[in-house]
């Protein structure tokens, strides 16, 4: 899958994983999980540095003429904090049991085919499943499919420009032009007036679900940004889990509402959706005994620090939830989000687990800025 999607990278990382922190230039590689937390929590990082998740924010979605042009990822300080509290707390308990009304019905009906014998892709699920999501956050009037086809463009044309290897003909423009488009599609401007209150996701009536983005500074680049960070994520990580599901044969912990939470932290833990957290760094310091100055690139391997080379998934026998959680960040780099990934991948298992699905055809997404599949085609078993 890695080696498939991203070649050059990922069999970079395979090569330097033996050491836990190795120098190659001025570029770090972290592959232990101590050192990794380590970079995360105590070495001062750049957020506006070219390379960086930053980076490739604020060049793709606040580059076409987005006010102030912090997107999150690079922003500093108080607006940092102020701008991860605001999502933090529309992604809290209960803004994830809001959503939860919202997909779960969408999983009931796009799963109906597989106890009549029929077929589902669990890849364009995931993609509407997210663009579900991300329209009930933003309170946008947009079609799921679409903003979910934007994000995934839009995170692919940017981070094709980051990538080490050959340079990517066409990537600049693309990632140029695929900005405006997606702030464009969620913007309210971008239904008519009979449409106003309309709203796709699920039947409903915008409205029903809180945005979880909006007040003081939250301007169209920052909920560009959060739409492509939840799609892109869930689409890597709910199919790849499913998939993972199916070849070892872990239905029946899915099955089991004891250990499904578990199972969820493993299948999340190995998957690793954003395996690879490029960042710089602002200051000199040390990551796992290793000398960093300013300017150096790291790049933290989330999958490698929490052992997702190592250790299969297994709910009977899971790692310590400190080293699990390292695919979310940690510290005051966690992701927001991941409340809400551990209910939507729960809910995904446990409306599987009855049919205990098999994959009968998958294809990787070559151009997605996570790996993923393109298509993952289940059928309940015989």
């Amino acid at each position: 899958m890695y080696l498939r999607s991203h070649p050059v990278l990922f069999a970079l990382l395979a090569a330097t994983r033996g050491r836990g922190v190795r120098r190659l230039g001025r570029v770090v590689l972290v592959h232990d999980a101590g050192a990794y937390r380590e970079a995360l929590t105590r070495l001062p990082l750049d957020r506006t540095a070219t390379g960086t998740t930053g980076g490739a924010a604020r060049e793709a979605l606040a580059g076409a003429g987005a006010p102030g042009g912090g997107v999150l990822f690079d922003q500093e300080g108080n607006g940092h904090r102020a701008g991860r509290r605001g999502l933090a707390a529309g992604l809290g308990a209960a803004g994830v049991e809001e959503l939860r009304a919202l997909w779960r019905p969408l999983l009931e009906r796009r799963l109906a085919p597989l106890a009549h014998g029929g077929e589902v892709d669990l890849a364009a699920l995931a993609r509407e499943l997210s663009g579900t999501v991300v329209c009930a956050l933003l309170d946008s009037p947009a079609d799921p499919v679409e903003v979910a086809r934007a994000c995934a463009e839009a995170a692919s044309a940017s981070i094709r420009t980051h990538l080490p290897g050959p340079p990517r003909p066409g990537a600049a423009a693309r990632a140029t032009a695929s900005a405006p488009a997606l702030r464009a599609l969620l913007s309210p401007a971008a239904v008519g007036p009979s449409d106003a209150g309309a709203c796709p996701v699920a039947g409903r009536s915008r409205g029903a679900v809180a945005p979880a983005v909006e007040g003081p500074g939250w301007d169209g680049a920052l909920a560009a940004m959060v739409a492509v960070a939840a799609v892109n994520t869930s689409v890597a990580a709910v199919p790849r889990a499913v998939a993972w599901c199916a070849d070892a044969g872990l239905w029946a912990q899915a099955a089991d509402p004891g250990m499904l939470p578990r199972l969820v932290d493993e299948l999340l833990r190995v998957t690793a959706a954003s395996p690879v957290l490029p960042r710089v760094a602002a200051a000199d310091g040390r990551v796992g005994g290793c000398p960093v100055r300013a300017g150096d690139r790291l790049l933290l391997v989330a999958r490698h620090a929490a052992r997702a080379h190592r250790r299969d998934p297994d709910a009977l026998d899971p790692v310590a939830p400190a080293d699990a959680h390292l695919v979310f960040g940690a510290g005051p780099h966690a992701c927001p989000g991941a409340r809400l990934a551990r209910a939507q991948l729960a809910d995904v298992l446990a409306a599987l687990a009855p049919y205990r699905p098999r994959v009968v055809r998958a294809r990787v997404d070559r151009r997605a800025a996570l790996p993923g599949w393109r298509v993952l085609t289940v059928r309940a078993a015989s």
